[in-house]
């Protein structure tokens, strides 16, 4: 982490899981635990059903409202689909786009990231764009080509002034709930090429201030060392964001 350029922010995706009612639980089990931060943002993206009951519980907590996805039309025929003006309108505030679950199962590309990344700025949303690479990609050696696709390709498009509001998130996608885990210089090597991508596209100052998070697999045994990197400016936390208890040691280790 680097608190003197950029804000730590320290994100919860519930996946498919929780009902409305258990959303309201788990979240009044979590706020007394990190009613004392101050040095992260806490953020939680839950269902699209759960989003009502989740801003109720959040209110007058220093605690976010996500969404796990959104469409990037903003009407239409879309059946299923939520627009990003539906999320801003029930409070939302950032929204997860590109996750590796959404590209394997629901056929999203690079292109579609592209249009949402759009879409979510134009709506006033703060885009979690996740990008990451399988195993086999790691093992041919082209992790870093890989990301930097992804990044450019996800940012095309996005002037100076909108990049300060994306969140990237380097997710390996061999270690997203697999109990495997980048090792602190794995995740930091991907983390500062991403930052150094970045850099490139529109300039020092500019990536200096884009928050950079590791998925896949933090927890509570292992997120202090992981955040001791200077390019790892928080996380996106996939199972342990539903245990209140391992939640909060997470933020608590970005408190340090």
């Amino acid at each position: 982490m680097n608190l003197r350029y950029r804000k730590t922010i320290i994100a919860g995706n519930w996946k498919m899981n929780k009902t409305p009612a258990a959303t309201r639980q788990l979240i009044e089990e979590l706020k007394p635990l990190v009613s004392k931060a101050k040095w992260c943002d806490i953020v939680l993206c839950v269902p699209f059903v759960d989003i009502p009951n989740a801003i109720k519980a959040t209110k007058g907590a220093k605690i976010s409202i996500g969404a796990q996805n959104m469409h990037f039309e903003a009407s239409g025929a879309y059946t299923g689909e939520i627009s990003a003006d539906m999320l801003t309108e029930l409070g939302v505030k950032y929204v997860i786009i590109g996750h590796s679950e959404r590209r394997q199962y629901f056929a999203e590309t690079d292109a579609t990231v592209n249009l949402k990344v759009h879409a979510a700025l134009k709506a006033g949303l703060r885009p979690i764009v996740c990008v990451g690479e399988s195993l086999e990609q790691r093992d041919l050696g082209i992790t870093i080509e890989h990301i930097r696709l992804q990044v450019k390709s996800a940012l095309s498009g996005v002037d100076s002034t909108n990049i300060k509001r994306i969140v990237i998130a380097y997710e390996p996608i061999w270690a997203i709930g697999t109990g495997r885990t980048a090792t602190s210089d794995q995740a930091e090597e991907v983390c500062g090429a991403i930052r150094d991508c970045i850099r490139e596209m529109y300039g020092a100052r500019v990536a200096r201030s884009v928050t950079i998070q590791y998925g896949g697999s933090m927890n509570a045994s292992n997120a202090a060392e992981l955040l001791s990197k200077p390019n790892v400016d928080g996380g996106l936390i996939g199972g342990a964001s539903l245990k209140p208890a391992d939640f909060a040691t997470i933020v608590n280790a970005a408190n340090q």
